[in-house]
This record gives structure tokens, sequence and C-alpha cells, in this order.
């Protein structure tokens, strides 16, 4: 049974379709992978599932339906209240309060948690160490590390993270790689858009994939990285006598991070 039930969500931005009928699902505890090119739609979705932008369609968490179905959308619930069910999220930016130290974000994020649980948050991150320190102080990559634990701090079910790795070097995405498949293995899903390919598919147990606002595939990684489809969508044509160098240049090599967990 879905954690996560996505069906035929849209969003119109001015008579555009950022959004075109999606379709997805994720289980409790599964690592599931939202690529596509840029433009694709996949923020919007996130953003849309997330009660941040007015979306048409189904959306139904722990069997609650946020959209209240047959209702005008703007009835629907609103962010904290999805939240408040389980609902959680990361940004592109690490969107960090900068003039507090990086167990208060945590804090303010789940002010009902005891301390000692957030800092063992930031353990399982391997930056317990930067618990007293300034944000303004931090690197980029332990900025994005600091987002992910602050969307954990409220104990969610689940977690839409937006591009994690962004800017992060390959030793920083696969460091984070390793820590983002131990949240999922440890029970809590995962929603997880990047455009690392390498990352995403050797990470993921599944991944939908979306182009021009519709999913043009979905699958195992495996399935994904030579799906005819995935390739025209990011590289404009497939040629079949260089199919496994144009999937390397596409989704880079097939280095696996996974640690376990489903395949489902």
């Amino acid at each position: 049974m879905s954690l996560l039930e996505v069906r035929d969500l849209r969003v119109t931005f001015g008579g555009s379709h950022a959004v075109d009928g999606v379709d997805l699902d994720v289980a409790a505890g599964q690592l599931v992978g939202l690529i596509g090119p840029n433009g694709a739609g996949k923020t919007t979705t996130v953003d849309a599932v997330t009660g941040f932008v007015p979306s048409d369609g189904s959306v139904r968490f722990k069997d609650v339906d946020l959209q209240v179905a047959g209702e005008r959308r703007k009835r629907s619930l609103p962010p904290a209240r999805r939240a408040h069910l389980g609902l959680a999220r990361t940004w592109q930016g690490a969107d960090l309060f900068v003039d507090l130290t990086v167990l208060d974000n945590l804090r303010v994020a789940g002010e009902h948690v005891p301390i000692d649980e957030h800092r063992a948050t930031l353990e399982s991150l391997g930056i317990a160490e930067l618990a007293e320190g300034s944000v303004q102080a931090l690197s980029h990559g332990q900025r994005k590390l600091v987002g992910v634990a602050r969307a954990l701090a409220a104990r969610p079910e689940l977690i839409c993270m937006d591009e994690p790795a962004a800017g992060l070097d390959t030793t920083e995405s696969q460091f984070l790689g390793r820590r983002v498949r131990a949240i999922a293995d440890a029970g809590t899903a995962v929603l997880l858009i990047d455009h690392d390919m390498g990352l995403v598919l050797g990470i993921c147990d599944y991944v939908f994939v979306l182009d021009f606002g519709k999913v043009i595939a979905h699958g195992h990684p495996s399935e994904i990285r030579s799906d005819a489809r995935v390739l025209d969508a990011y590289l404009g044509k497939r040629q079949d006598a260089g199919a496994n160098v144009a999937t390397t240049e596409a989704f880079g090599p097939s280095a696996d991070l996974h640690l376990g967990g489903s395949s489902s």
C-alpha cells in the first residue's frame, strides 16, 4: 500500500501545463527518484504535493486526501497541515536560519523533540560536530546536510528532497547519497529530485521520469537507464550504435551506492 499516492496531478501557470496528469507512488520506507530534463516539472510536482502551489488531481498521504476531493482546490490542506501529517520537504537552497546554530535550526523545526534526538539526527548524517556552530560558517555541502537534518527534525514519514546534491562535488554527492539511502533504510520514505543521475540511479528503489510535465517512464533504475524514451528526453535522439556511451554521458557511471532496502 502506498504511503503517498498521486493521481492525475495537474498544475497550470497562465495557461501553460507545468504538471500534466502525473501519477506516482511512494511506499513506506522506499527511496523513489523523480528525474527529468530542466523544466520537466519536477520541483513543481513536489511543490504541489507539499501544498506550496495550487493543483488539481488527487494527492493522498497515509490515505488522507490532501486535495479535499470534490471541492475547489482552495480547500486543499495548506503546507503546515501536510507537514503535521508527516510530509516534509527540503529546498534547492538550504533555506536555513543563518543567525542560529545548527542545533537551533533543528529545534525550530522539531520544537517538541528532545535535544538528544536532534543530536542523534546530526550524528546519523555525519555532522554531529557542527551542532553548536554557526550556520554562516558552514560549507555549501554542510548546509545541504543541515537542510536534510532539519527536514528530519519533526520525525516525518516522507521527505521530498529537491536537488540536495546541487553544487556538490563527486565525493560530497556520494557521501550524501549514502546518507539518504540510510534514511530510507531506517524507515523514512524519500522522494528524491536530483540532476546527478549517477546518484539517483545508484541509490533509488524506483524512479519516475518527467518530460514536459508528463511521466514518460517509470521503473527500476536498471530499466530507466536503458529506456529509449528517457534517452530521447535527455539527449534529443537515441543512437543505438552508441547506446552505452550515450547512457554513460546522460546518466553517469553505473556505480551502485545502494546499501540495502527494498527493490520494489
